[in-house]
């Protein structure tokens, strides 16, 4: 960092020390007692209003600053808005979600994230910057020629951006409704306000400085309850280093836990549910027709024999909300069947690998781990959000810096993650199992109403075992503070940095949308002679339509986080990752090639997600187009199918037909020039 950044880093300084102090305000105003609710309007609201304070102050109406912010992003600060661009609501509320859930699996996603900077570093960053322009479709048709690489280029971006912008705003939705007190859909579109504020007027050099105050508000967010708590355990505040003392703790409840006759007892009786759905599902459609038929003759013995109005409402709910077909039946019966015999199921350990009933059951665990990494990585090196960002930068020698500077920062969640797992896994297994089912604390309720916890006591003792308590991933690092006691300013310091990490990578993603759209249709291609105004006007008009498109989308709960995520990483890796490699480090791939190559590997992974993964969401209605994962590699994996394909159709369609002109190819070595390192 040179001394031209020194008034940013006072600027940044002087507002890092505002938040911190407007912390301890906090803190003392609980303390006097200030309701709760009161200190989750102040922590959301007055961020979104400094987010929207810098958005505004940042607007512009010139092309370069609205596209690259003018190519003027020190390293270091560019790296900060990378770290906060990419750790999106799936990193900040997913990932410790995820790890708590799979223990030793989870570490896929660790592993393949971070490892997918060393793809960016090594294989796209530095050469992206040399070619300069705005977008990832802008490289796509200068390397291969024309616009039928650009169109195709364009499409993957709307879609892969698209499905991960879902995610973040759901991820808003949750945030607000749980701590603000709205409704889930209106939580939503609350949310989005605050994004359009942030990248709305400014574009690209709005969102930069937004995300950079966003990254410091997350990182503190994170790290600051999950210090606490490796302070109250191990008398030492730094949990990277000391959760692998409670783990061992952690092991010791997990054997004591899965030996216990009433948690046996519980896993038997869901394991006996499931076989119950197993049965209604093979007796299709006469189970559907007798099981209406069965609540029909319970409802009226009820009503004759004066029973409460109540048990006879809640039988005629249960009559009503049965599925009206025998393919809804069978949708609907399966997914309840997959949760009873995952709950019971036997305890996963922590810290065991690939735990399976058989050798078999094993290996695919560690095929889809494997898989999964791979397909985090190259989704990585392929996210056209992420690789605009070095768009920014002065100059190749600082893209590389800031690549560097990028996976510091993000390490720091990402090394913080396991023990955010490991402590709310610890404090759930020692203070909330065995617990009296009447007391429970009101965070259970609370998170209950939301949809992200449920309790079912199906034996009927009053007690709380392991099995009978379901918690959606999304809901751990929300609710530790409260599972841990910790004062509530604690819990609305973590929705702020939630909401903080999800608009900051939800800002970032519109704004990739918006730009493909309107820059590389718009302007490339139907307007080439648009007035700069025009073509500002079009990015903010296609930014607000698909902003709402994806809130409308999200409102609807289409899965996890985590699942969606891993979906655009899929298919951002088919779709881009061997045309932009091949593109840069063989001069033989032609537009043939590129294009057939990016096509098939994006159809080929459309087509496994759809035919794995969709018809178990039943909000789509879809039945009946399922089918068994090939070797078993589940659908967020989906992009190893169309990687491979791509790279190999590339490949064989670029030798089939004729090479680039030696245009495309001086290009290509312009671009890995022996001055390269010197710009």
């Amino acid at each position: 960092m040179n001394d031209s950044d020194a008034p940013l880093r006072r600027y940044y300084a002087f507002y890092t020390g505002c938040f911190f102090a407007f912390i301890l305000v906090l803190g003392v105003l609980e303390r006097y007692g200030m309701p709760p609710r009161w200190i989750g309007y102040a922590f959301l609201f007055l961020t979104i209003v400094l987010y929207a304070t810098i958005g505004i102050m940042a607007r512009t109406s010139n092309v370069a600053e609205y596209y690259v912010a003018g190519r003027r992003i020190p390293a270091v600060f560019n790296g900060m808005a990378t770290g906060a661009d990419w750790m999106s609501a799936a990193s900040f509320i997913g990932l410790a979600g995820t790890l708590y859930l799979t223990g030793y699996q989870g570490l896929a996603y660790v592993m393949g994230w971070t490892g997918g900077f060393v793809l960016v570093a090594l294989l796209l960053a530095p050469y992206l910057r040399r070619f300069g322009q705005y977008t990832i479709p802008d490289f796509l048709g200068a390397r291969y020629g024309g616009n039928a690489a650009r169109l195709v280029g364009v499409f993957a971006t709307v879609l892969a951006s698209f499905i991960y912008v879902v995610a973040q705003i759901y991820g808003v939705g949750v945030i607000t409704s749980r701590f603000v007190g709205l409704q889930f859909e209106i939580g939503v579109f609350v949310g989005l306000a605050g994004i359009l504020v942030c990248s709305f007027l400014g574009g690209m050099r709005a969102v930069t400085w937004t995300q950079v105050a966003q990254y410091l508000v997350l990182i503190v967010a994170y790290i600051a309850p999950v210090a606490m708590l490796s302070y109250k355990f191990t008398g030492v505040p730094v949990p990277q280093v000391m959760y692998g003392q409670v783990l061992q703790k952690i092991e010791t409840l997990e054997h004591k836990i899965s030996n216990d006759p009433a948690e046996i007892d519980v896993r038997r009786l869901y394991v006996e549910r499931a076989d119950a759905f197993a049965a209604r599902i093979a007796g299709l459609p006469e189970s559907l027709a007798e099981e209406r038929r069965v609540l029909s003759v319970q409802i009226e013995n009820l009503k004759s024999s004066n029973a409460r109005m109540r048990d006879v409402f809640a039988l005629e709910r249960q009559r009503r909300e049965l599925p009206r077909t025998p393919d809804a039946a069978r949708d609907y019966w399966e997914s309840s069947m997959q949760q009873a015999a995952q709950r019971g199921s036997e305890l996963t350990h922590h810290v065991e690998p690939f735990p399976g009933k058989d050798e078999a059951a094993s290996a695919t665990m560690r095929l889809n781990f494997i898989t999964l990494v791979f397909c985090l990585m190259v989704g990585t090196a392929a996210l056209p959000h992420v690789l605009m960002r070095y768009y920014t930068t002065p100059s190749v020698h600082e893209t590389r810096s800031s690549v560097f500077w990028s996976l510091l920062f993000i390490l720091a969640l990402y090394l913080t993650a396991p023990a955010y797992a490991v402590f709310a896994k610890y404090e759930i297994y020692s203070n909330l199992v065995g617990s009296t089912i009447a007391q429970l604390p009101s965070w259970l309720g609370a998170w209950g109403k939301v949809g992200l916890v449920s309790i079912e006591d199906i034996n009927h003792d009053g007690i709380l075992q392991l099995a009978e308590l379901s918690l959606n991933p999304d809901v751990i690092v929300l609710a530790t503070p409260e599972i841990a006691g910790l004062p509530y300013v604690i819990s609305g310091l973590v929705a702020a940095g939630a909401l903080a990490a999800a608009l900051s990578t939800a800002d970032g993603l519109l704004l990739t949308i918006a730009s493909a759209l309107s820059h590389d249709v718009y302007y490339k291609i139907f307007r080439p002679h648009a007035t700069t105004q025009w073509r500002l006007v079009v990015s903010k008009t296609l930014l607000l339509v698909v902003a709402v498109l994806a809130a409308m989308l999200a409102s609807q709960k289409p899965a996890t986080i985590l699942f969606m995520v891993a979906w655009a990483f899929s298919l951002a890796g088919a779709a881009f990752f061997p045309a932009l490699v091949l593109g840069i480090f063989w001069r033989r791939a032609n537009k043939a090639g590129a294009i057939s190559g990016m096509v098939i590997g994006l159809l080929i992974t459309l087509y496994y997600m759809v035919r794995v993964q969709l018809d178990a969401i039943p909000w789509l209605g879809i039945h009946g187009i399922g089918m068994d994962p090939w070797l078993g590699i589940q659908s967020t994996s989906a992009g190893i199918w169309g990687i491979s394909v791509g790279f190999l159709t590339i490949i064989v369609v670029s030798l089939l037909s004729p090479p680039p002109d030696r245009e495309t190819r001086d290009f290509v070595d312009s671009i890995r020039s022996p001055d390269f390192y010197r710009h």
